[in-house]
């Protein structure tokens, strides 16, 4: 496998055809204009990144144009929530942020998974550890169109960890999750780490141009 850095500072739209798979990683907070959100927020970044958020719809666009596999991440699952039309909250606020948002290192906390999901077909299990860095979520008031929830935070809060398309007829492999399975403990030995990285892998491998 090759990988290729795709980034609005490159401006590299052209090498987008030589993809077989997207990841869509974490990050800055979403520019909140494009979801209707507050200007100010508790824990909004110094600057936004609108180049970012530009460039990184344009991908999205593309894999959805071209049955792309897409893998979101944290920032990216939101991001594809916003860019089906979803919301997330400017700031998640107290007690949650004490549960999910990094502090000295990430969080860790259990995840309920949807049994009747991509997600569990893929990882196997319904209950799990993940890692948390994050002080937004999604508005689950605003779920995107044609998504569905395959995961939730097993606290109190009940933050939605995972989505993936509810309607997959026609659509490539598309797995979003609020965690950071690249940075987890033990990830190799974590089915919500390792048996999504091998299922998208498969899924790039298979994708056909």
């Amino acid at each position: 496998m090759e990988l290729v850095e795709l980034s609005f500072e490159k401006g590299n739209t052209d090498d987008f055809q030589q993809c077989d798979g997207f990841v869509l990683t974490g990050g800055i907070d979403v520019v909140p204009e494009l979801y209707g959100g507050a200007e100010d927020y508790p824990h909004k970044p110094d600057a936004f990144l609108p180049e970012r958020d530009q460039f990184e719809s344009q991908i999205y666009s593309y894999s959805q144009a071209h049955q792309v596999p897409v893998l979101g991440i944290c920032r990216g699952m939101q991001y594809v929530n916003i860019l089906e039309g979803g919301k997330v909250f400017e700031d998640n606020g107290e007690p949650t942020n004490q549960i999910h948002k990094k502090g000295t290192e990430d969080k860790v906390h259990g995840v309920d998974v949807i049994k009747d999901s991509l997600l569990y077909s893929v990882t196997g299990v319904e209950q799990g550890l993940v890692n948390s860095a994050h002080h937004q979520g999604i508005n689950p008031a605003y779920l995107g169109d044609n998504l569905m929830v395959s995961a939730y935070s097993a606290t109190d809060d009940g933050i939605i960890e995972a989505l993936e398309f509810k309607d997959k007829t026609d659509k490539a492999f598309m797995i979003g999750v609020q965690w950071h399975p690249e940075r987890m403990k033990e990830k190799e030995s974590n089915p919500l780490s390792q048996k999504v990285k091998e299922q998208f892998i498969e899924a790039v491998k298979n994708h056909k141009r």
